[in-house]
């Protein structure tokens, strides 16, 4: 094992919500922690259990991937909130051709399923077209709307800020081949097939999703880091939704509450003018609570099994 001067595994990479540390040269272990962060910035409150919940989730999907026929980096949940991967190469585009082995494919692929987020944003400025999202021309979409046909949008992964990539500039910065390309999407809406399938006993919508992937040392495909939890993706409450309300079962509940608060706002202002960002002040005692049970709630609701 790989071991600093303290004794301890080598820390790779500290996150937001999660620690990697490398156990040898060919093992990763993520520690997920109760940190949460909303807007890029993150908040000076712990969340109890939250580590837990996101960490046995995605564990849950792993298998759930594994056993439809898709490789996963998985190899090991160390309960509580551990969990061991298959350690790969994070290359610069300029080192990633169609022959590179074993490294981080540096994109982030979206699959969305209805219309909410920054999605929702882009409808009402009019920059992307019903027509876009499989409607009619002359459909007037609202927010919430079921999508016709999923919708899958490209994203960077190791720059600065995410940004949307065509599929051609895509293909040029990954290394994937357009038969690899659509091998990658076809897995990513096969396992979204699985989660729908399986969160519908529990009156959940899977609104959408991120995914990441990787490349094994045959170039095989492989889905990576985490995914179908309640920090990566967006969940609704399906009797809610029925009746009209949308009720966020996800971190979005969280960005809401900053966004109520104003606080969102002075935040996008100081961006906006380059002028130093305001503190995210501290979520209070009751809100705390409520998240912590929001995201043991949400562990067994998306997985079936009891948090206890």
């Amino acid at each position: 094992m790989a071991y600093n001067a303290t004794g301890h595994m080598k820390l790779v990479r500290q996150g937001k919500v999660k620690d990697v540390y490398e156990v040898d040269t060919r093992s990763l272990e993520f520690v997920f922690s109760d940190k949460i962060s909303v807007f890029d910035k993150t908040i000076p409150s712990v969340i109890p259990h939250k580590g837990e919940t996101l960490c046995r989730s995605s564990a849950f999907w792993f298998q759930v991937a594994r056993s439809s026929g898709i490789k996963t980096h998985f190899t090991e949940l160390i309960p509580p909130n551990r969990m061991r991967v298959k350690k790969v190469q994070v290359l610069e585009y300029s080192k990633i051709n169609k022959k590179t082995t074993d490294y981080l494919i540096p994109l982030e692929i979206i699959s969305r399923y209805y219309v909410a987020g920054s999605l929702w944003d882009r409808v009402r400025e009019g920059t992307v077209k019903p027509a876009k999202l499989g409607f009619k021309t002359t459909k007037d979409v609202k927010y919430g709307d079921k999508l016709p046909e999923p919708f899958i949008e490209i994203t960077t992964k190791l720059e600065k800020v995410d940004r949307l990539l065509t599929k051609k500039e895509a293909l040029r910065i990954s290394g994937l081949s357009d038969t690899e390309y659509n091998e990658l999407v076809r897995s990513v809406l096969t396992i979204d097939e699985k989660i729908e399938e399986e969160v519908d006993k529990r009156d959940l919508i899977h609104v959408d999703g991120k995914k990441e992937y990787a490349f094994d040392e045959n170039r095989d495909l492989m889905i990576v880091d985490t995914f179908g939890t309640a920090d990566e993706d967006r969940w609704w409450d399906w009797e809610s939704y029925s009746k009209g309300h949308f009720v966020e079962l996800s971190k979005e509940n969280v960005r809401q509450y900053y966004r109520q608060l104003g606080y969102y706002d002075r935040l996008a202002e100081a961006r906006k003018l380059s002028k130093s960002e305001p503190k995210i002040p501290a979520l209070p005692e009751s809100k705390i609570k409520d998240i912590s049970g929001l995201y043991i709630e949400m562990f067994e609701r998306i997985t079936g099994e009891s948090f206890r």
